[in-house]
């Protein structure tokens, strides 16, 4: 019975949606926000209580079945591990803090029943797919946070960019959910079920050809929703949102589900070395791409968006080098500071007169030194301060590769120093040019709310700390998650302390480095100096420009060729051709029964005369 009660976690918010969705507009502001709230916050409890249930082989229940026949059944049931246990608290502990943060963002918005019935509904949605027992349910709650992303991202539909935004997330994400879906059916069609546990035990009977497409279809899909090369071209156009739906998308929902994806049918992953090089190198190559455009971007949302982009690339590096327990951990630590980061800079915007522009901003720290010390501890995080969270969840999936031995995955270890380097630079990049200096433009004086202030320490804490996780051995800690994990936590690590040290080492000189020369160069204002590197930088290496011309242009012309070539010309040209051929032949006949007596005589002259030529035709021949 008690098992049951796990259900609970994903309806509360389920719940709270169905509440502001079907009556949240009777209600007023301050109901709306504490419902949605109060679901979230509740389905914390409930995982805080049925935390036990998680332990071990963990608890699997089912509520009922789903789609049942010819081999296949699909149940609404729950799978609650210690993979699925800590994802869910992560999820809903980090969710809970943010939509606190949005009662106080949206204090101003008169829409909030639709904000918060989606907030929820997003926060169902990545429940669904973190509990799901099999494939078919987690499949349909990785749709369902592509809808909320959607209808989240082009919430302020008014604007047309915003609805752009939200369209091209839709869409993109969409190409990776296709490939998924036929990995979905291909491990049914091998294996016959779609039970998680039953694929995971099942997974030897692959072909080793088959276990590899397999892996590389699912790499797909996990990089459209993580937003990893080549599907990555939504995510920095996802800003056009709420903040505290950026700080979802990117902490506890949507972008972490292709790394949870590949980390929960990890046993499959495992079958294919060749698929494994193929998700490090995804991930080495996105971390990179994303560290250089966040170098350039101006939109404080924007460069936090490609700092996600690059953070998510380690976790799939992780992925690729066997190592689940540290990409698992990474993914909690970036959950922390990068919900920090997210909800400070809606402080920062909200400080600068809803100015998103880094260049435009400045003196900051003078503005809210509560901000700056938050968004520091954040920042510090993210570039990597030695003993933080961020430091030995990244430093663990570069020891990682890095023990692997030559080959694909030391490219993606060095790959992973570069941008270990650049993440520093870019971090402190955006620390100088927002809270350095004086204003570079007159601001009013702004009061932040309680709500959005006061959510933000508790993320430091858990960022700065969150280490105390996964602490190595070689520091005195116990690997606390790869133990939780047990059976879960991927491939063992076998590396020595000296060459522990040494990497970690290595780690902490990029940090300073890049805090070094982020000093020398922005701690007094540089100037806005646009050129080539920086618009190409700026541009996103041109990913759009070249989608464009690659994908969507040929896909207009082919589409203007079936409408104007085909259909217009062709077949609305022939049909219209017979239509007019028999208006016309219809206008002549008419015109013999126009009803006057002068039509009717000429008529009966010209049949006599034929009638007559007939009967002399006749007369002749015989």
């Amino acid at each position: 019975m008690k098992a049951q009660l796990l259900f609970l976690i994903p309806l509360l918010p389920l719940l709270g949606a169905a509440v502001n969705g079907l009556l949240g507009m009777k209600l007023p502001r301050a109901v709306r926000g504490g419902v949605a709230v109060a679901a979230v916050a509740a389905s914390f409890a409930v995982t805080c209580l049925l935390w036990p249930l998680g332990h071990g082989e963990g608890t699997r229940t089912v509520l009922g079945t789903w789609l049942a026949g010819t081999g296949l059944q699909a149940d609404f049931g729950i799978l609650f591990d210690p993979l699925s246990a800590s994802m869910a608290l992560m999820v809903t502990g980090v969710s809970t803090l943010i939509h606190l943060y949005a009662v106080g963002y949206m204090n101003h918005e008169e829409d909030t029943a639709r904000f918060f019935a989606l907030l929820n509904l997003f926060v169902f949605a990545m429940l669904t797919i973190v509990l799901a027992d099999n494939l078919l349910l987690l499949f349909l709650g990785w749709e369902g946070v592509g809808f909320c992303s959607y209808g989240l991202i082009g919430f302020w539909y008014a604007k047309l960019e915003n609805a752009a935004a939200g369209r091209k997330a839709f869409l993109v994400t969409r190409v990776g959910d296709v490939f998924l879906a036929i990995a979905v059916l291909w491990l049914f069609a091998a294996l016959g079920s779609v039970g998680i546990p039953e694929v995971n035990a099942g997974a030897g009977q692959l072909a080793p050809a088959a276990a590899t497409a397999i892996v590389l279809l699912m790499l797909a899909g996990a990089c459209g929703k993580s937003a990893q090369l080549p599907l990555m071209t939504w995510l920095p156009d996802a800003m056009a949102g709420p903040t505290p739906v950026s700080a979802l998308i990117h902490a506890a929902t949507m972008v972490t589900a292709g790394v949870y994806l590949l980390c929960r049918l990890f046993p499959v992953v495992a079958l294919s070395p060749p698929a494994m090089a193929a998700i490090a190198m995804v991930g080495a190559l996105t971390a990179f791409y994303a560290a250089t455009c966040a170098l350039a971007q101006r939109e404080i949302k924007r460069v936090l968006a490609y700092s996600t982009m690059s953070q998510i690339g380690f976790m799939f590096i992780g992925v690729g080098a066997g190592a689940v327990s540290g990409a698992m951990f990474h993914l909690f630590t970036h959950a922390f500071f990068k919900a920090l980061l997210f909800m400070g800079a809606g402080c920062v915007i909200h400080l600068c007169d809803e100015e998103n522009d880094i260049f435009r901003m400045g003196g900051v720290k003078a503005r809210s030194p509560f901000v700056f010390w938050m968004f520091l501890a954040g920042g510090l995080c993210l570039a990597g301060l030695p003993f933080s969270g961020g430091f030995f969840s990244k430093d663990g999936i570069l020891l990682a590769a890095f023990s692997q031995g030559p080959g694909w995955l030391r490219i993606a270890w060095l790959l992973g120093l570069v941008s270990a380097f650049l993440t520093s630079l870019y971090t402190f990049r955006l620390l100088y040019l927002v809270f350095a200096g004086q204003p570079r433009r007159k601001l009013h004086k702004h009061t932040l709310p309680g709500l959005m202030l006061w959510t933000l320490p508790p993320l430091a804490l858990l960022g700065l700390g969150g280490g105390l996780l996964n602490l190595p051995p070689a520091y005195g800690g116990g690997e606390a998650l790869h133990h939780y994990l047990g059976g879960l936590a991927g491939l063992p690590l076998v590396v020595d302390h000296a060459t522990e040290f040494a990497l970690a080492t290595v780690a902490g000189g990029l940090f300073a480095l890049g805090a070094l020369a982020a000093w020398g160069r922005y701690r007094a204002f540089p100037g806005d100096q646009p050129n080539r590197v920086k618009g190409f930088l700026l541009a996103g290496w041109q990913a759009d420009a070249l989608v464009e011309r690659s994908l969507l242009r040929p896909f207009k012309a082919i589409g203007r060729f079936c409408w104007q070539g085909l259909d217009v010309t062709m077949i609305e040209g022939i049909l219209g051709g017979f239509a007019s051929f028999s208006q016309r032949q219809g206008d002549l006949l008419r015109k013999l029964t126009d009803g006057r007596l002068s039509t009717y005589l000429i008529g009966f002259v010209w049949g006599l005369l034929v009638l007559l030529g007939w009967f002399l035709l006749v007369l002749a021949r015989h």
